[in-house]
């Protein structure tokens, strides 16, 4: 099953997506097999903030780790809205999801 998600790229340009959600996949990887900029260094363990995004819509979002908190609270451009894309898993819920790359 897939579901429509929209990612605005750092050019401001919005691209409409169809994310998979009967594999385990977030964001992060959803954006890259789009070869969307996202760099996803730390390999999708919260570790490096190079997928950090800015939600746009109001989805029911896991709430965050930890780990992404620490992350976020050492990131550049961060804003209320922060997310770091590797911990948002992709589900049917997220129909519709519009997110931000971040600078």
């Amino acid at each position: 099953m897939y579901i429509k998600i929209t990612v605005i790229d750092r050019s401001g340009k919005a691209h409409e997506l169809e994310a998979p959600t009967d594999i385990t996949m977030n964001l992060m990887e959803v954006c890259k097999s789009y070869e969307l900029p996202v760099e996803g260094t730390c390999g999708g363990i919260a570790m490096c903030a190079s997928c950090q995004c800015y939600v746009l819509s109001n989805h029911p979002l896991e709430k965050k780790s930890p780990d992404e908190e620490a992350m976020l609270s050492e990131a550049l451009h961060v804003k209320e809205n922060s997310r770091l894309g590797c911990q948002i898993p992709m589900d049917k819920k997220l129909e519709g999801l519009r997110v931000e790359l971040a600078p």
